[in-house]
């Protein structure tokens, strides 16, 4: 029995993990459709909200939120999003705005400002990166958790060999060794 119940307290913790990033994603996202801030969620929840379209339990989860919008404005980002609840940190040459005054760089979200007019589309009602803006963000990082989010979309059907014309040839290559070699 005291076993079964570590288990319990085991799944209890990461169930509330994974529902405190949902839940933090989804009060930035309000904070900023309510202020009137264009944005887009990218990254791996705008991953996570493209293979949900296609598969539920192929969704991955990731701990953070990053959310895309043009530097003019931030300040009115910023008020948005400190008016619900969230703690303004500029650390490392990054926007942050942590989940509350104790939370971490981990318990935040990360904004990263755009050069040109952000376009989002809607997934479930959801404002994220456009799918192929989403994959040329990807291919042009290509860390390992990006390759995996590259994976994932393959996976689901939503990317595959009718996009290597779509791209440049530096990341056509990087996206054709994905879809070569997808377990490597």
């Amino acid at each position: 029995m005291a076993v079964r119940q570590a288990i319990g307290n085991v799944v209890e913790r990461m169930v509330r993990a994974v529902e405190k990033v949902r839940a933090r994603l989804l009060r930035a996202a309000d904070a900023l459709d309510a202020a009137g801030v264009p944005y887009a969620i990218i990254g791996g929840q705008a991953v996570a909200a493209w293979v949900a379209t296609v598969e539920e339990a192929a969704v991955r989860n990731t701990r953070d939120v990053d959310v895309l919008l043009e530097r003019h404005d931030l300040a009115r980002a910023r008020q948005a999003l400190e008016r619900a609840g969230f703690v303004h940190r500029h650390s490392a040459g990054m926007e942050l705005f942590l989940d509350g005054p104790g939370a971490s760089a981990r318990d935040a979200v990360h904004i990263t400002c755009a050069g040109e007019k952000v376009r989002p589309e809607s997934v479930g009602g959801l404002r994220v990166i456009g799918l192929d803006a989403l994959v040329r963000m990807k291919l042009t990082s290509f860390r390992r958790k990006d390759q995996v989010h590259l994976l994932d979309l393959i996976e689901m059907g939503l990317v595959g060999e009718g996009d290597l014309a779509k791209l440049p040839p530096a990341l056509a290559a990087r996206l054709r060794e994905l879809l070569e070699n997808p377990d490597t």
